[in-house]
């Protein structure tokens, strides 16, 4: 019997989800281009709308401030990782899971992506607001990485501390290690410019420092 009914279509289901990550890319290339050039402050939301020649509705469809957009490109690492966590994590210690989902997520960033962040974390050095919004950030990922332990373990971490603990240890192993990535560090103590070597050798620095946390448990003070 004939219907109506409009049957989905996945390849243009598929063009529309292509046209949302271009318009969300777009808005972030032109916040990083212009809070860069001229500081974060000093460019409003009505600027960075009409130079991405969009509307304050579609700005706000795809980020909620302009802190989101500024740091958009942690923000596509975060998803990323707890996305990954949530879908692909098997059986096995808890702590190489988070290393791994990580890991993975950092390596699967599109080209181009470690330049973008760099770039971020320029800009956030030289501006507080964006500072404490990328702790926050990090903060609420931590947070729902533990929500995620919780649903497989069927535990609670206010009960059971080591969850939370997981997520501290694999929050801080990311801070060292991109800290060290951008700084150009490496742990034969060879300084090389700052990014040197893209996502992978991100992923090498926080491999490393995931590779510290059971002997830095371990060390004794004199």
């Amino acid at each position: 019997m004939a219907t109506d009914t409009p049957v989905p279509d996945d390849s243009a289901l598929s063009l529309r989800e292509r046209k949302k990550q271009r318009t969300r890319r777009a808005l972030a290339d032109t916040a990083l281009e212009l809070f860069s050039e001229r500081g974060f402050d000093r460019v409003t939301l009505e600027e960075l709308t009409a130079h991405a020649e969009v509307g304050r509705s579609t700005f706000f469809r795809y980020y909620g401030t302009k802190e989101d957009v500024a740091m958009a490109v942690e923000g596509e690492l975060w998803d990323a990782y707890t996305t990954h966590f949530a879908r692909h994590t098997g059986r096995g210690p808890a702590l190489e899971a988070l290393r791994a989902s990580l890991i993975e997520a950092i390596l699967a960033m599109p080209d181009g992506w470690d330049r973008r962040f760099l770039r971020t974390r320029r800009l956030a050095a030289g501006t507080p607001v964006l500072r404490d919004h990328s702790i926050l950030s990090s903060m609420r990922t931590q947070q729902r990485l533990v929500e995620i332990l919780e649903e497989r373990l069927g535990t609670d971490s206010r009960e059971d501390l080591r969850l939370r603990l997981l997520g501290e240890f694999a929050l801080a192993a990311w801070r060292c290690g991109a800290r060290n990535w951008v700084a150009g560090r490496t742990p034969d103590g060879t300084d090389r410019r700052r990014g040197h070597g893209g996502t992978k050798s991100l992923a090498q620095r926080v491999e490393e420092a995931f590779d510290a946390i059971p002997a830095g448990l371990e060390l004794h003070l004199p």
